[in-house]
């Protein structure tokens, strides 16, 4: 904490502003103090009493890495909940428990890094847990309520200061940082930027954290709209926080730069304040920022910007006015309330995808609970360590009764007998089963370590029998009969040792590989094999073992056993979040793996009443056919198997509802790295084909009818009101949904969007009347002739119901809005990347500090289309301006080509650009198209008159 020193000094003085306070201690600092307050671990100044300041400190969904903490569902969950102000709780919840944290452990941070705002556009995204929605709206609408909990209700002092990841379009982990979104002006302002926007104006947001990858071929770390966008959407300082390493990236790995000095400068001016590289140590960037002022890539001034933001922050935080501070004792730990509020939100996000009548359960049910996460509660990259843990077993037993309930894991029960005929031997280790990874807290998890302390595997004549569960893609664990998975530390040798697979670098999951009659053992944490030799079991580069796999029994054996002998089953499956899904790594189907795809047919098999309980941090493509009933949840924390549980014995009526579209086949998706939602047809605002469950769907154990729908436009919005009723048995929630569509839009539109939806609780017969006043500017889109909003005049559809395809009210509304224009050309000429339709196409940069050109995606060639361009009276000539080789060709209206231009010689660099002429004859309003030939890049069209 910053040291209460007595002085006069004006920045210690809380009846001046803030403002005044921080120009007071920005000019008593040197310009050496000042350089080192731009890395993430900021040093104390102790002439000043000024303490040192860390950024970053994770809060997904509950306190992240720093030891035990109330763990609430995966983000993914909280958007599930379709409940702002539940999640606003949740948010104040997880910011009281850092306050209470950091009172004991000054490693925690009041600087948070969450939530996340990327848009769930692709369901393979590794990171998808992490997100709230594919849709803006809602997106905005959760992370507007959890900043607003982590932020605090005070006027002036924050209890925490939440940061936005990850700016901007990051949807991919393949090839993360070298990687380049394609983003088109449509796709960035109507898509991307807006759930960013909105929560950013919602005014409880302290800054933002740029995202690995590159966007329209800048990285994110130097991008412009920063600038352009970010700062203009807020009167208040904002904190640009890089991600971990990334500085370094834009040298060592995208090659953006030649050297480090420069990539930190254009960084720095660019907007990040604070750069988070190489851990704890500063050095390398103190030592990169002090040469750009060397060299003149960086003034003073420039320093002074990023520490006034910086500042800022702190003050907002109550770090220099300890006696003022509202929220230093207001910190609460582990509370029953935050056990309550936990249980309540697993409830409100388990998302009931199909019922035949079989849910809820009656309380003499005979249940059988089965699948590899049926006694499982699974934790992710950034969450806490579990005080509490309730699992799907664990909450059935509780809810009905030991007795009632059988379980049946669908492990495989294997030996792995060595080439002398021994076996693998997993000693006895006391006391080793109850120790938690990361349990102690640690400032970078990553850096975590295997433990060395437990005997190595060993060989005998009997062996250990082991628990063998198989994750898809060939991925499988290993555990001994004591809980211990199969784990290797940094000595080499297996041990079991772990509570859970996890880490940065998964250490505990393993491959068998066919090998003559037998199997090679790789361990993918090394990329080695295991060997067997005098001293140990070990991952070596030497000469493998070649195992024989002795299968007990199969999984699917002793999950038929249980399910015949149940009056329901309920298979639980899904994923671990650690495993083929997560932080580095994207999914590469949205299949279960095998292992479950059999679990889930034998229990059918054996007993036609089987419910398929999917627990997972993304959407699945099943078949629910010949399923009576599936259910979906995030990973639900620390309360999951309780919530589960009172779902399925109809104590709570389940309302959660989907936050992204479940797409039947992997062939329904578009690439990975295709973020042009608007021309690939992407999300449910656009997909053209048949989800196997759609965006907002949830079903209820109550039923709901809806009426009584007005529309009435206003000066500024559209007041819009419906009721909805509660018609069936039970108290329950219905999430009421408003949707809008432009009914003969000039452009592509969405086939619906997501207006405004309200979670409301309704006990049986009783009648909610909602209103909802939706902005005209709702309606508008960015229209690229103009380069900006333009809401277009005509009819407007709106739709109410409960999902976006279970639509049950609809009326249509007429608003003025603005004439389409055709585009100025002869004026203004044409933006490259400012087309309406591409094929083939990649937007780049124009130059390393801003604008866009527009080249060949790959060696076929590309086209544009620029719609209604206006040639007035005539043009007589054409420029384009153009850098690197290949050719440019004009048409009209898929007419013949008017001009073919290309460079004489190849430009120098993929920067210097060369206009280029040619003569044309055209007139009166035409499309205009281009077809761009070899690596050519495309800047600007010019038209003359």
């Amino acid at each position: 904490m910053t040291g209460n020193i007595p002085s006069a000094e004006p920045f210690r003085d809380p009846r001046l502003p803030f403002a005044k306070r921080i120009d007071d201690l920005l000019s008593r600092l040197t310009p050496q103090e000042k350089t080192a307050f731009l890395h993430q671990f900021a040093p104390a100044v102790e002439r000043l009493g000024v303490a040192a300041f860390r950024t970053g400190q994770e809060a997904l969904h509950g306190v992240a890495w720093m030891g035990p903490a109330t763990v609430f569902p995966q983000a993914v969950g909280l958007g599930a909940t379709w409940n702002p102000e539940l999640v606003r709780r949740v948010g104040e919840a997880v910011s009281r428990e850092i306050r209470a944290m950091r009172a004991k452990d000054d490693r925690v941070g009041l600087n948070v890094w969450s939530p996340t705002v990327n848009l769930l556009r692709h369901p393979l995204w590794g990171r998808n847990e992490e997100g709230y929605a594919e849709d803006p709206k809602l997106t905005s609408a959760i992370a507007t309520a959890y900043t607003h909990g982590l932020r605090g209700e005070h006027p002036t002092y924050w209890r925490t200061a939440p940061v936005l990841k990850h700016w901007l379009a990051h949807n991919n982990e393949t090839d993360r940082s070298t990687t380049s979104s394609s983003v088109r002006p449509r796709v960035l302002h109507e898509y991307d930027l807006r759930a960013f926007r909105d929560t950013v104006e919602a005014g409880a947001v302290a800054g933002v954290m740029p995202a690995y990858n590159l966007v329209n071929g800048r990285p994110n770390h130097v991008s412009p709209y920063l600038a352009e966008h970010l700062r203009t959407w807020t009167e208040q300082e904002l904190l640009v926080c890089s991600d971990a390493g990334a500085p370094s990236n834009l040298v060592d790995s995208e090659h953006y730069f030649d050297t480090h000095e420069e990539a930190t400068a254009a960084a720095l001016v660019a907007g990040v304040d604070s750069f988070t590289d190489h851990g704890t140590d500063s050095s390398q960037i103190i030592g990169r920022l002090r040469g750009a002022l060397e060299r003149g890539l960086l003034t003073e001034a420039d320093l002074d910007t990023a520490v006034r933001r910086q500042l800022s922050v702190r003050f907002r935080l109550g770090e220099f006015d300890p006696g003022h501070d509202p929220h230093d004792a207001t910190g609460e730990f582990d509370t029953p309330a935050h056990r309550a509020l936990a249980r309540e939100v697993a409830e409100q996000a388990i998302v009931l995808l199909k019922n035949d009548g079989v849910l809820p359960l009656s309380p003499d049910t005979r249940i059988a609970v089965v699948g590899l996460l049926a006694d499982e509660c699974k934790l992710d990259w950034y969450s806490g360590t579990l005080i509490h843990r309730s699992t799907p077993l664990e909450g059935l037993y509780e809810r009905f009764g030991a007795e009632r309930v059988e379980f049946a894991e669908g492990v495989d029960r294997v030996r792995l007998r060595t080439s002398t005929g021994a076996f693998l031997h997993v000693p006895k280790a006391e006391g080793a089963v109850g120790e938690v990874r990361g349990a102690e807290g640690a400032l970078d998890p990553a850096l975590l370590t295997g433990r060395t302390d437990l005997p190595g595997l060993t060989t005998d004549p009997v062996g250990t029998e082991l628990a063998l569960a198989a994750w898809g893609e060939g991925v499988l664990t290993l555990r001994a009969p004591d809980g211990r998975y199969l784990s290797v530390a940094e000595d080499g040798f297996l041990r079991a040792s772990a509570d859970q697979p996890g880490g940065w670098i998964v250490q505990e999951t393993f491959r068998l590989e066919p090998h003559g009659n037998g199997h090679l053992l790789k361990h993918l944490g090394t990329g080695r094999h295991v060997c067997v030799s005098a001293d140990g079991v070990k991952v070596a580069d030497g000469v493998p073992e070649v195992f024989e796999l002795v299968v007990a029994e199969r999984g699917e054996e002793a999950v038929a056993r249980a399910a015949a002998a149940a009056d329901v089953v309920v298979v639980v499956a899904g994923n671990d979040p650690h495993i083929n899904g997560r932080e580095t790594e994207d999914r590469t189907t949205l299949r279960l793996p095998g292992q479950q795809e059999r679990l889930l047919r034998a229990a059918r098999a054996a007993n036609p009443a089987t419910v398929l309980a999917l627990v997972s941090a993304y959407p699945y493509a099943v078949d629910p056919a010949e399923l009576p009933a599936v259910l979906w949840t995030a990973h639900g924390g620390q309360a999951a198997g309780t919530a589960l549980a009172r779902v399925l014995a109809g104590d709570v009526s389940p309302a959660g509802r989907l936050p992204q579209t479940w797409y039947a086949d992997d062939a329904d998706l578009p690439g990975l790295l295709d973020y042009d939602v608007i021309g690939s047809r992407q999300t449910y605002l656009y997909f053209e084909g048949t989800p196997l469950f759609p965006f907002g769907h949830g079903l209820s154990y109550a039923s709901f009818a809806y009426g009584d729908l007005t529309a009435r436009v206003g000066d500024e919005a559209v007041r819009v009101s419906f009721s909805v009723t509660n018609t069936g048995d039970v108290t329950a929630d219905e999430v009421a949904q408003l949707y809008g569509r432009a009914v003969d839009a000039s452009v592509p539109r969405p086939r619906r969007e997501l207006l405004d939806h309200r979670r409301v609780t309704l006990a049986p017969g009783e009648t909610a009347g909602l209103t909802f006043d939706v902005p005209l500017t709702a309606f508008a889109f960015w229209d690229v002739a103009q380069d900006r909003w333009r809401v277009e005049p005509g009819g407007y559809e709106l739709l109410a119901g409960a999902s976006s395809e279970d639509v049950r009210l609809r009326t249509t509304v007429t608003l003025d809005g603005e004439p389409t224009l055709p585009r100025a050309v002869l004026a203004n000429g044409l933006a490259a990347a400012g087309f309406d339709e591409q094929r083939g196409i990649a937007i780049v940069d124009r130059t390393k500090i801003s604008g866009d050109a527009v080249t060949p995606a790959g060696p076929e060639p590309g086209e544009l289309v620029y719609r209604a361009c206006d040639f007035g009276r005539g043009v007589s000539g054409v420029t384009v301006e153009v850098a690197g080789e290949g050719t440019v060709e004009l048409c009209l209206d898929g007419g013949p080509a008017l001009a073919v231009l290309s460079p004489a010689a190849p430009t120098s660099g993929p920067y210097d650009y060369v206009s280029l002429g040619a003569s044309i004859a055209a007139a009166g309003v035409h499309d205009v198209r281009l077809t761009l030939r070899g690596p050519l890049r495309l800047a600007h069209v010019g038209f003359s008159g």
